[in-house]
């Protein structure tokens, strides 16, 4: 009798095009907002009043900052109150909200009333969305979990190219209405997809209060937290050089020569769409990792997720080397290829599927049962550390007079001995961890 493969569960379709949609909204509105906040900002009385680049850089590392503390919160009131399922739907109108606020005001009131909403909205459902896709998995098709993550992260880099590439020319040609409007119409459609999937998907039903802080208090509990938080601790400077491709690089890119020759056509890259570069790469380079590189590696030796951690810290520590190398062609009166940025991307690209899709996998099989979605959060929380770092370091670093005390090449050469250090170290903290796996059974489920 032959044996029966594992399917894929009925809801994923729902999840992914929901994931796509809605990527597609939070970069195309993040691609443009250093941009935005450096050209386009507009005072109370109607007179142009942009921000500095330090001042932007800060606006948007806290930004990144906010947008991945509250998944936390969002984990609380998912595993506590609502569910995943009602929290995502619930939030996700938060979400809509802070978008129509970008769309329609240009001014500082605006833009903070819009990135307010929108870190509560986008933050709160983060854990929800992915510890939602592991949900769906059981016993029967667990096989398919680690291709799932692995698809799942690449609607994201769709979403993320194709705002990537889009946001800016409708910023260029008409202006913040229109170029923050698209993605806050992008979140509508992503809600509503979702909510189309509601008969199909595996819903966990929230744990209650009591149960809940038995859970977070159990061993197994305790021992996860324990063991993530320095994980994570650690993989929290990773974020802090990889979320800065949407304010240091781009700025940066303002300053190289942005013309790209093709042969048979050139054009010249607005500065901001250099960040399309990484979800492009992203396509290409996810199923190249999962079916080539991976199980190759396997064969001579187990390529563990803490493994492959470890090498992504040193790969991000080469990509913001090269960009300190290009910075320095800039200081001293050049002016560097793209490239320099493309073959930059390529290597953070690398660091980001070694470290982050794997921590999203990690976080999810290492999280008890009635957790998932609190240790989802807690992994973002790494996320929202490493651009307080940034945007702490972007702070300290300026002089009175306006000038920086790690100017120029100075700033990314620092950056290259930080994710350094912490990479040594990662490697030798991690040949302590032990793994444990928790996946969903479905007679929990009744």
């Amino acid at each position: 009798m032959a044996k029966t493969q594992p399917k894929y569960p009925p809801g994923i379709p729902y999840i992914i095009g929901n994931e796509f949609a809605e990527r597609f909204s939070y970069y195309g509105m993040k691609t443009i907002l250093v941009v935005f906040m450096t050209q386009y900002l507009m005072s109370n009385s109607g007179t142009l009043d942009p921000m500095s680049e330090a001042d932007a850089k800060y606006w948007y590392h806290m930004f990144s900052m906010a947008n991945y503390f509250f998944p936390i919160i969002g984990a609380i009131i998912s595993d506590i109150f609502w569910g995943k399922y009602k929290t995502i739907i619930n939030l996700s109108i938060v979400y809509c909200l802070g978008h129509l606020f970008l769309g329609l005001f240009e001014t500082r009131f605006g833009l903070a009333m819009g990135l307010t909403l929108i870190a509560i909205g986008s933050g709160g459902i983060k854990p929800c969305v992915s510890a939602h896709v592991g949900d769906q998995f059981s016993e029967k098709n667990k096989s398919l979990l680690t291709k799932m993550f692995s698809n799942f992260y690449l609607a994201i880099n769709i979403g993320a190219a194709t705002s990537s590439l889009l946001t800016p020319v409708l910023l260029e040609i008409y202006g913040p209405h229109i170029a923050f409007g698209l993605p806050g119409v992008l979140m509508l459609i992503a809600t509503i997809i979702f909510w189309m999937g509601r008969n199909k998907f595996v819903a966990m039903p929230p744990v209650g209060i009591e149960q809940y802080k038995r859970d977070l208090l159990s061993p197994q509990g305790k021992k996860a937290l324990k063991n993530l938080s320095l994980i994570y601790l650690f993989v929290s400077i990773f974020w802090s050089l990889f979320d800065q491709t949407g304010s240091s690089w781009v700025l940066q890119a303002q300053h190289m020569d942005r013309w790209v020759n093709l042969g048979f056509v050139q054009f010249e890259l607005l500065s901001s769409q250099i960040q399309a570069f990484n979800p492009v790469l992203i396509i290409i380079l996810i199923p190249t990792f999962a079916y080539v590189v991976y199980p190759f590696a396997n064969r001579f030796f187990d390529f563990t997720a803490l493994r492959r951690m470890s090498v992504g810290f040193f790969v991000a520590a080469a990509s913001f080397a090269l960009c300190a190398v290009a910075q320095s062609l800039i200081d001293g009166g050049g002016t560097p290829s793209i490239l320099w940025q493309f073959f930059a991307y390529f290597l953070i690209t690398i660091a980001e599927i070694l470290i982050s899709i794997t921590a999203l996998e990690f976080a999810y099989t290492q999280a008890p049962h009635n957790m998932k979605s609190f240790i989802m959060g807690f992994y973002l929380l790494s996320i929202s550390l490493g651009n307080f770092v940034t945007a702490m370091v972007n702070h300290f670093i300026q002089n009175p007079d306006g000038s920086s005390k790690l100017a120029g090449a100075a700033y990314f050469w620092f950056f290259v001995v930080l994710v350094s250090i912490t990479g040594f170290i990662f490697m030798f903290i991690s040949r302590h961890y032990k793994e444990e796996i928790y996946l969903q059974s479905r007679e929990k489920l009744g």
